[in-house]
Parts: C-alpha cells; sequence; structure tokens
C-alpha cells in the first residue's frame, strides 16, 4: 500500500513539472499537455520497477 501511495503522489509531481517544463519550452499548451500527461506515465511505470528491483536487491 505505502508503495502504491508513493507511486501516486510521485505521478502527481511528475505530471505537474512535466507540463510545467514542456510549457516553458514550447508556449504552447497543447503540447505541453501532451507531453505533460504521456511522459509521467512511463516515467511512473519505470519509477516503480525501479522501486520493486530496489526492494527486491535489499531482501
Amino acid at each position: 500500500m505505502r508503495l502504491a501511495l508513493k507511486t501516486a503522489t510521485y505521478a502527481t509531481m511528475h505530471l505537474t513539472v512535466a507540463i510545467g517544463v514542456a510549457y516553458a519550452l514550447t508556449r504552447d499548451w497543447r503540447v505541453a499537455l501532451a507531453v505533460g500527461i504521456v511522459e509521467p506515465m512511463v516515467q511512473t511505470v519505470a519509477f516503480n520497477i525501479h522501486e520493486r528491483l530496489w526492494s527486491r536487491a535489499k531482501a
């Protein structure tokens, strides 16, 4: 449960940052939203896998 909550809060933070950075670079909200939505979804899955691998390595 803790990992799921950590992943969800990380995803929310990452979504906000990604949209902000994409907007700052493009000045186009459509592009910023597209990049900001797709990239954090991929990054969240990668983060979850990364955490699971580290948990296994710790055990």
